[in-house]
């Protein structure tokens, strides 16, 4: 009997994990160490805004490690596997320019010109960042 429970509770903690991710890993509520702040513009950029603060609240880090080295690469490991969608374009978050980016990055469907228009404003925002640079991102 106490080889059955175990077993039923060692299956509960592996679908716990699967579905929720490893606790003792950092998120948003425990990344606090940042040494930027950017305040994302909800009106000027909605849905993406939507997204962003949709992936801090299911636990992705709200703060971005910049390398932009890593984004290609980032991008294509966050994307495989989603499918396009026509008149939309698939937006991730972590960003693929982040550390934090790639493989497990939330992915929405978001408008093109919301997405690449927020794409531009977050671009121009970290230009004059080193890669390496811890950024905060909060939506406002």
């Amino acid at each position: 009997m106490k080889k059955i429970v175990s077993g039923i509770l060692i299956l509960v903690l592996a679908v716990i994990v699967m579905i929720e991710g490893n606790p003792l890993e950092q998120n948003s509520s425990t990344n606090t160490s940042y040494d930027e702040v950017i305040t994302f513009p909800a009106d000027r950029y909605p849905e993406t805004a939507a997204h962003i603060q949709h992936a801090i609240d299911k636990g992705k880090s709200a703060v971005c490690t910049i390398d932009r080295d890593g984004a290609e690469e980032n991008r294509r490991e966050s994307l495989k596997g989603i499918p396009t969608k026509s008149g939309y374009d698939r937006d991730e978050f972590p960003m693929a320019f982040c550390e934090e980016g790639g493989n497990g990055a939330d992915i929405e469907y978001v408008k093109p010109s919301d997405n690449r228009g927020a794409g531009s404003w977050i671009s121009h925002q970290v230009d004059e960042f080193p890669d390496g640079t811890k950024v905060l991102i909060e939506v406002k």
